[in-house]
């Protein structure tokens, strides 16, 4: 009998889905996207008669329920801030749904709706989130079921160019726009640290979170706090950790230059009127001497740029490279965005994508620190390295696709069956997840220390 599946989007993440899905000969994915060349381009990528392209605005309610209500389960790859809108349709069409996003609160407010209708609204199910949650509570289960306590739990993870491909002042490339993740640097975080909840102001975190992290010899890592890990004592259910920490990897020497961006007012989304499209051409060095009210000169914004980020010796000598290499100590003409974020963004996607054979990287550390009943103490850690294929499937397309796919197979085959809206934090969910994340080898190593 077949089964069908309404994809919504068909970006970057969705072809390894979509292989995933179609291992299985009854299955067939219907790829719904707001322009029908972006689905059809995908559905293009498999065998003929498995997949439809569909054009459908998921602000069209009524096209919408029509479309879930065509097939057995729902999976959202477009922007969280859609997910809420595709849920509602689902629910109201008793079909189950699955995204990998962290689970909103718009999204919650289906919960109950979806237990009545006997529907998973199954979330959180991609690396991080997802293959992170599922190896977490892997280790923090086993550890209380044989009496023992998690006294501290560090966690950090990061989407990077493999080392190789790290050739430029960042050490970052981008598959997407840089917009969301120079944001991310303005985010506020908060976690616990020894028994106390420490709360970092947005505009600071990049100055006072980040650190040395050390996971293999061969990378210099630097890592710091990713949001709020308050809600993790409860939904890891470690109440008796002093320590919870979820972070963000780059590495060395990243959150410095970030940070210079963020301290001479490069990332404000505010519009302004000389970088409009149709204002007279601008370059850099206009630019950044508007911004700090001095001369169009680079030796002049140089120093302008060493005193405001509070730069000096090797680090100042980094960062300067940097803003040349960028070209944006430069008189060429800047692609002007509307905004100083939006135009350092452009600026970034052009010098800091990926190059033909150059390849990414997932690395994912969990660290445990367990208190046995007989007072014995343990260090604990998880680590998963995933590469990219050179010119290829992405190690973050793979470790996002793959596990929503097993997800969505795991619910039709009617394994995962719990209610409401959910993420593998229980063992129903996450033991039937991680036996099949191992046969596609998207493991952690564990090792005792």
């Amino acid at each position: 009998m077949t089964k069908k599946i309404l994809l919504f989007g068909a970006g970057y993440v969705a072809p390894p889905f979509v292989e995933y899905m179609l291992r299985r000969p009854e299955n067939f994915v219907t790829i719904a996207a707001r322009t029908l060349t972006s689905a059809q381009k995908l559905s293009a990528k498999f065998p003929e008669g498995k997949t439809a392209p569909l054009q459908l605005a998921v602000t069209d309610e009524a096209a919408v329920d029509a479309a879930v209500a065509a097939h057995d389960i729902v999976i959202s790859l477009i922007p969280y801030t859609f997910h809420a809108l595709i849920i509602k349709s689902a629910v109201k069409n008793k079909k189950d749904f699955v995204s990998t996003s962290y689970i909103s609160p718009a999204m919650l407010e289906h919960d109950e709706a979806a237990k009545a209708a006997g529907v998973t609204v199954m979330n959180e199910i991609g690396v991080d989130p997802g293959v992170d949650h599922v190896y977490a509570m892997k280790t923090i289960d086993e550890v209380h079921a044989k009496g023992g306590k998690v006294l501290s739990f560090l966690s950090y993870c990061g989407g990077l160019p493999a080392p190789e491909s790290s050739n430029n002042p960042l050490g970052y490339k981008f598959s997407w726009s840089p917009r969301g993740v120079l944001l991310a640097a303005r985010n506020a975080a908060k976690f616990k640290e020894n028994g106390e909840i420490v709360s970092i102001p947005g505009p600071e975190l990049l100055r006072k979170g980040p650190k040395p992290i050390f996971i293999y010899p061969a990378f210099a890592f630097e890592g710091y706090p990713n949001r709020d890990s308050a809600p993790y004592e409860q939904r890891y259910n470690i109440p008796e950790a002093h320590t919870i920490l979820r972070g963000t990897l780059r590495y060395q020497g990243n959150p410095r230059f970030v940070l210079t961006f963020a301290d001479i007012g490069l990332l404000s989304d505010e519009p302004q009127a000389h970088l409009a499209a149709d204002a007279p051409a601008q370059s850099w060095l206009d630019i950044l001497g508007k911004l700090l009210g001095v001369a169009a000169s680079s030796e002049v914004i140089q120093e302008a740029i060493a005193t405001k980020a509070q730069l000096t010796g090797d680090e100042k000598k980094r960062v300067i490279h940097g803003f040349k290499w960028l070209g944006m100590l430069s008189a060429d003409p800047a692609d002007k965005r509307g905004t100083l974020l939006d135009t350092l963004s452009a600026t970034l996607e052009k010098k800091m994508s990926f190059g033909p054979g150059e390849r990414d990287m997932i690395m994912l550390q969990h660290k445990f620190e367990i208190e046995w009943a007989d007072g014995r103490k343990e260090t604990r850690t998880a680590t998963l390295l995933e590469y990219g294929q050179p010119d290829g499937i992405t190690a973050m397309a793979r470790t996002v696709g793959v596990p929503c796919g097993i997800a969505t197979q795991l619910i039709l085959d009617g394994v995962i069956n719990r209610k409401g809206v959910i993420a593998p934090m229980t063992p129903d969910v996450y033991l039937p997840l991680l036996k099949e994340l191992e046969a596609e080898h998207i493991t952690c190593i564990e090792e005792s220390v």
